[in-house]
């Protein structure tokens, strides 16, 4: 892979914003050199602009190199800034499976990149030849979410790692559900795939969707252009400090995935029994989707009831179907028999 052919021309040849804190790093006893308030500490002072400490942690608990790593303001900046990085408006193509998580085709618009959509087959199950006969020589990047928002199924690593080598430009594989697979990350081949980016997230398993914190993993070389590219403080040092705190946690978050894997099996096993359930998909995420006799109905009901679901009726290839996240048992139970409650109108 040629680098330099992906990313467009003026981002490579882009001399990045160099902030006060990129320019001195370590220990110091007066700062005068940012022009930042010497009252209010420690909030007046502006935050590391690469997330060193942050990075490392990740780098111990995902066994990759901390170069290797990207922070952004939840997924949302990493999917935006691929766009910026490898796309040309108005010239340049992506390709997605179809249906996935909405905003990798809200940036495509906002970047005015055209979007190219392949549908999934009926089963949810990746087709690689159309994903590849979709692209021609303008398509910059692929994506896959895996395990998939909203249909919940993941895709083997051996078909993804296919995909990689036969497409010649940027796979992302958005794994923000993987805590909760059974699939494994493909963290494990970034370093024998060099057209890989994989992000994930400290929203789902970990619990802290409110902090926006999104992880992009690639090789240094994209990563550095990742870096030169986002704005010089993006990840504030609240939520920095936060991430710090949450990621010395793992013990108690692999506890919370124990828990919503049994809760998961638990809600499936009831979801079975209801009449008005006609299909559950097989899910490796912390939501299914459940394929309903009256979606609009159901979900009118269920909320009519203080319990709000996702309505997915108008989503390609899940007519019919609501997406369901798995709760606390409590939060499970109110659900069921707010559902036995639907069936006894």
């Amino acid at each position: 892979m040629n680098l330099k052919e992906l990313v467009r021309h003026n981002i490579w040849n882009l001399e990045p914003y160099s902030s006060a804190r990129s320019e001195f790093t370590g220990n110091a006893s007066v700062f005068l050199d940012a022009n930042e308030n010497p009252f209010n500490m420690p909030y007046n002072r502006y935050p590391d602009p690469l997330q060193t400490k942050v990075k490392e942690l990740i780098a111990e608990i995902r066994h990759i190199p901390a170069e290797n790593i990207f922070l952004g303001v939840g997924s949302d900046e990493c999917i935006d800034l691929a766009y910026r990085i490898f796309c040309r408006p108005g010239i340049d193509n992506v390709v997605a499976m179809a249906p996935t998580y909405g905003m990798y085709q809200v940036c495509a618009d906002i970047n005015d990149v055209e979007y190219r959509r392949v549908a999934l087959a009926d089963d949810f199950s990746l087709d690689i030849e159309a994903m590849l006969a979709a692209a021609d020589n303008k398509t910059k990047l692929m994506w896959i979410c895996s395990p998939n928002n909203p249909t919940g199924n993941a895709f083997s690593l051996d078909t993804l790692s296919e995909l990689c080598r036969r497409f010649h430009g940027i796979v992302i594989v958005d794994e923000a559900y993987i805590d909760f697979s059974r699939q494994g990350s493909m963290l494990k081949h970034l370093s024998e795939l060099p057209n890989l980016i994989v992000f994930q997230t400290l929203s789902k398993a970990w619990g802290s969707a409110a902090v926006r914190l999104g992880i992009a993993f690639a090789s240094k070389e994209i990563i550095d252009i990742y870096s030169k590219v986002k704005y010089p403080y993006n990840v504030s040092d609240l939520t920095q400090r936060y991430a710090i705190d949450r990621l010395s946690c793992s013990d108690e978050v692999a506890e919370w995935v124990n828990t919503l894997l049994e809760n998961r099996k638990t809600l499936i096993d009831k979801l079975s029994e209801l009449d008005c359930v006609k299909h559950i998909y097989p899910t490796d995420a912390n939501f299914v989707l459940v394929r309903v006799d009256d979606a609009d109905a159901l979900y009118s009901h269920l909320r009519s009831h203080g319990i709000i679901v996702r309505n997915r009726n108008r989503v390609e290839k899940c007519l019919g179907c609501l997406r369901i996240t798995v709760g606390t048992c409590n939060e499970n139970d109110q659900l069921i028999n707010a559902m036995l409650k639907y069936e006894k109108r």
